[in-house]
């Protein structure tokens, strides 16, 4: 076949097959990305038949990366990523060494040199964030607090390796074994990526949040649907391969930073709604990449080396980091969810074996190992998630020392004994104190009315009792959490979390403690909206209806004649 149409060929044979599999993999109650993986087995190099140009399958899965981190970073505020830090970036790090030591312990076991050790050790301990993504947002659960736990962990994850990726060509010689290691220029390097990392989110957070969405503005004044798709397409690839080229980043950090400029216009959600299905299609054409580097051979070869790879990446890692969410009193419901999430490896293991490898540091079975363990704790993860809930209602179940530490003591799981009273009866019991709940508190505040906020996040509660506003900790789905908050005196429940899959528990809860409170919650789903309607959920308020009733509200009170009149006046 000529090399022109080696794109074509490409993606519709990627494509194609991924649909067929994908749908089969369905049928059999199977993920669908068990099939696109097994889509990029059959045309890959290492089984018979046609085989796809490896390269460009590689360069398009960066694109579905570029595309799909930019949706993310259209949904995600930096305040998100500032309330989980004090939780994800030591999260991160003790993780990350937790699962690089198991690694670089497997492989000296099997009589590996300390540079392979440790390049297969760190390619170990980073998740993908493609995979992450898609599991969360098939859960419904990105927006949720516990999700934003997630994302930001796996942020620290990305900058880390961006570090690690710089620092390890001066450390080689050493790392090999020679005696060797640039050790004059390592420090000048760490500065130097220091600098430029910084450098580039200053320059986002600064130029590019009045820069990027003035630009979106100006697109969106033409009326033209075609331009405004293009600049949301050319935005996220463009600022992400720009900020590789010039500041060093990952193209998905770049176009993580670029979504999350991107939100500050008013258009964020029709960006992400424009660019769904290049950002669906282009994923799937990462796991067929992914597919397309796998051996199938390692798991006959090597079966006992390959299940130990996996069992480092699925237990030990994620149970490092459940442990370590347990030591910072958040919830085991919290604990499990960013364990499931980091319970696989992807894009950064590649890229890290890939260089090792160049430098002579990873043996040669050393890639076909870290490419089985990503191919089938990737196929695995979805299965991780599905067994959150009812691993949850096991442990609890079974362990009284899980029971004990799910109901611990923390002071502030409960409002004060020196609380007021009016925060203990015909109070308000707001659930969530993110971008909505914040404005109905300062509303509420400003109307001297008696509310109670329940948030998950231990550091906003924390923040929150400072600035004396009654507020308890925990999840609101837990009766135990409302029932701190007064739920049974209360007036009036107002649930403000995008958290749509837990807003049943809370309803019935509180019903049960009051029968007569009034329930409000919040959706973006219509087909979510509809559906707590039916099932009497209290007043539902769809977010897009009432954007469009407030519009539309204005405009009636702009054109009616009296106004006009007054004007003229």
């Amino acid at each position: 076949m000529p090399h022109s149409v080696s794109l074509i060929s490409t993606i519709a044979a990627g494509l194609g097959l991924a649909l067929v599999l994908g749908m089969l993999a369905v049928r059999l109650k199977l993920p669908a990305l068990v099939g696109y993986l097994l889509a990029g087995v059959v045309i890959g190099p290492f089984t018979p038949g046609f085989v796809a140009d490896a390269s460009i399958a590689s360069q398009l899965s960066e694109i579905g990366v570029m595309l799909l981190m930019f949706g993310v970073g259209l949904h995600f505020s930096l305040d998100d990523l500032l309330a989980v830090r004090k939780i994800a970036v030591p999260g991160a790090v003790v993780q990350m060494t937790v699962a690089t030591a198991l690694g670089m312990g497997l492989a000296h076991w099997w009589g590996w040199n300390l540079g392979g050790a440790l390049v297969f050790g760190l390619s170990l301990s980073v998740a993908s964030t493609v995979v992450l993504l898609r599991a969360l947002e098939g859960r419904g659960v990105l927006d949720s607090f516990n999700g934003r736990i997630a994302v930001g962990w796996l942020v620290v994850e990305d900058l880390a390796m961006v570090l690690v990726l710089v620092l390890l060509p001066p450390l080689g010689g050493m790392l090999a074994g020679n005696g060797g290691g640039d050790f004059s220029g390592l420090w000048r390097t760490l500065g130097l990526t220091l600098l430029q990392v910084g450098g580039f989110i200053a320059l986002m957070l600064v130029v590019g949040r009045r820069f990027f969405p003035w630009v979106l503005w100006q697109v969106q004044r033409t009326g033209s649907r075609e331009l405004f798709t293009l600049c949301v397409v050319a935005a996220a690839v463009s600022i992400a391969f720009g900020s590789t080229a010039l500041f060093g980043v990952s193209f998905a950090l770049g176009a993580f930073f670029a979504g999350m400029v991107m939100r500050e216009s008013e258009f964020s959600h029709r960006a992400a709604e424009e660019s769904l299905p290049l950002r669906d299609a282009f994923a799937v054409l990462f796991f067929v990449s992914v597919g397309m580097l796998f051996d199938p051979w390692v798991l006959v070869e090597r079966p006992l080396q390959v299940l130990a790879v996996v069992g480092i990446i699925v237990v030990g890692k994620s149970l490092a980091a459940g442990l370590l969410v347990l030591a910072f009193r958040y919830p085991l419901n919290t604990a499990l969810t960013v364990s499931a999430s980091l319970a696989q490896i992807g894009e950064f293991s590649f890229i890290l074996i890939g260089l090792g490898a160049s430098m002579g540091l990873l043996p040669p079975e050393g890639q076909s190992l870290v490419l089985a363990g990503a191919l089938i704790s990737i196929a695995l993860n979805q299965l991780t998630f599905t067994m959150v809930e009812p691993l949850q209602q096991w442990i609890l179940a079974k362990s009284a020392y899980a029971r004990r530490l799910e109901a611990r003591d923390d002071p502030m799981a409960e409002l004060p004994t020196t609380t007021e009273e009016k925060y203990l009866s015909r109070q308000v019991v707001l659930v969530g104190y993110g971008r909505v709940g914040r404005r109905i508190a300062s509303a509420m505040q400003a109307h001297h009315i008696a509310f109670v906020v329940a948030e998950q996040n231990r550091e906003v509660v924390e923040k929150l009792r400072a600035e004396g506003i009654a507020a308890v900790y925990g999840d609101a789905s837990e009766p135990a959490v409302l029932i701190q908050a007064h739920i049974a005196n209360a007036r009036m429940l107002v649930i403000a979390t995008p958290d749509s899959l837990n807003v049943r528990q809370m309803i019935a809860t509180a019903r049960a403690l009051n029968p007569a409170i009034e329930t409000v919650v919040r959706t973006h789903n219509e087909t979510e909206a509809r559906l707590l309607e039916e099932e009497d959920a209290g007043k539902v308020f769809l977010g897009e209806h009432e954007l469009a009733q407030s519009m539309m509200r204005y405009v009636l009170e702009r054109s009616a004649p009296g106004h006009s009149a007054k004007v003229a006046a």
